[in-house]
């Protein structure tokens, strides 16, 4: 048996107080007093969950759409054309099936690879950029495929949208912690660290245990942004330990904090357990994207979520020490070696 005995819901409304529909349309429009609104829907939220349902996020669906389109695209390209692509040490390009282990994970023990294929993509540098140009870490160029035109366009269009999204998102947050609006603007200057992933699972043959389109796990992130289509396969670890399947909401994006946020705010905000198994029969496609801090931020507890009697649960860090860890646990790129399916698909 599986790993998820999901929750069951009767309606719409029983949705929402699982997870939250937080509508951002007020905040955006500059109304007065939304901000404060805003910052103690959000803190709930985060409190009690870690994910929500972003209403009125201001990102047109023709953008949405065309990612997807783009995703499609770029996944029906024949193999051989997309390992041309395949992700590098700047975990930009194409992973293909049996390429990722949720190996940093602390809440389910994976033992058999991602069943999903995925493209990444970051900030579309120049080669003339100055951090290609001096090799920094996790500021490499994206990879781009041949003979597809538009995709590039549709694909970055996307990344430029939900970055504009979420920085606008940055105050509420900033308030639900109690810091001042504009606290966490300077950790994502300089080109964020930003990662834009269009997964594609395919129908799932293994139905066996511990066999999952992607393991359950948590994300890395400051905050993650999903879009999904209607093919079901998402399931979202509730406080009660049940497993809940979160509808797609037409008009919202699902939001979820990562263990950055988490650090930040000493435990306060949850980043919560996460994962797909795709038993749909049909392939299922959504677009991942993670907002997270300028690498060589430092990250540090809060101080307004620390005390004498909470004290600080995490040492200061450099984000990109953190980062570079998470992905040599889980890509076995970054691991020094391949699995043996990883060996085929390159022989």
């Amino acid at each position: 048996m599986h790993l998820f005995k999901q929750h069951a819901v009767k309606d719409m409304a029983e949705v929402s107080t699982l997870i939250p529909v937080i509508d951002f349309g007020p905040y955006f429009a500059g109304e007065p007093g939304a901000l404060a609104v805003l910052a103690e829907q959000l803190r709930r939220a985060c409190e009690n969950i870690g994910f929500f349902y972003a209403l009125n996020h201001g990102v047109p669906q023709a953008v949405i759409d065309r990612g997807f389109a783009a995703s499609r695209r770029f996944h029906a390209l024949p193999l051989e054309d997309k390992l041309k692509l395949r992700l590098n040490e700047n975990n930009i390009g194409y992973m293909p099936m049996n390429a990722s282990v949720q190996g940093a994970s602390t809440v389910h023990k994976a033992t058999k690879p991602n069943q999903n294929e995925s493209f990444f993509v970051s900030h579309d540098r120049g080669a003339d950029h100055p951090d290609v140009l001096a090799g920094i870490p996790l500021r490499g160029r994206n990879q781009w495929p041949e003979g597809l035109p538009g995709l590039r366009q549709d694909m970055m269009g996307y990344f430029d949208a939900l970055s504009t999204m979420c920085d606008r998102m940055l105050p509420p947050f900033a308030v639900a912690l109690d810091m001042p609006p504009d606290y966490f603007a300077p950790f994502f200057a300089n080109e964020a660290h930003i990662n834009l992933r269009f997964l594609h699972y395919p129908p799932q043959e293994d139905m066996s245990e511990n066999t999952f389109g992607t393991a359950p796990h948590t994300d890395n992130s400051f905050m993650t942004a999903l879009a999904r289509t209607d093919v079901p396969g998402l399931a979202v670890r509730l406080p009660s330990g049940e497993w809940f399947a979160p509808p797609v909401i037409p008009g919202t994006f699902l939001i979820n904090l990562g263990n950055m946020m988490r650090r930040w705010s000493n435990d306060r905000f949850l980043s919560t357990p996460h994962g797909v198994i795709n038993e749909s029969g049909t392939d299922r496609y959504s677009i991942a994207y993670f907002h997270s801090p300028n690498p060589s931020s430092v990250i540090e507890c809060l101080p307004s979520c620390v005390t004498a009697d909470n004290p600080a649960r995490y040492p200061p860090a450099v984000y990109r020490d953190l980062v570079l860890e998470f992905y040599r646990k889980n890509y076995f790129h970054q691991k020094g070696h391949r699995s043996e399916a990883m060996q085929q698909v390159n022989a």
